[in-house]
């Protein structure tokens, strides 16, 4: 199984240009879509490690 990933990497010729920039804008246009949910999620995960902080 490792000699087919070796393989596999070694086929590829890599990402160009125009690949790392699409995924790039997908992932910025993610963002924007779902800023207020990723924001609640990220203040809601840092008070629950807060909480669990001051239990220590």
């Amino acid at each position: 199984m490792l000699k087919t990933w070796k393989e596999f990497w070694k086929e590829e010729d890599g990402m160009g240009t125009v690949e790392i920039i699409l995924i790039i804008v997908v992932l910025i246009s993610l963002v924007m879509i779902f800023k207020e949910q990723l924001t609640k999620l990220v203040e809601s995960i840092f008070e629950k490690i807060v909480k669990q902080a001051n239990k220590i």
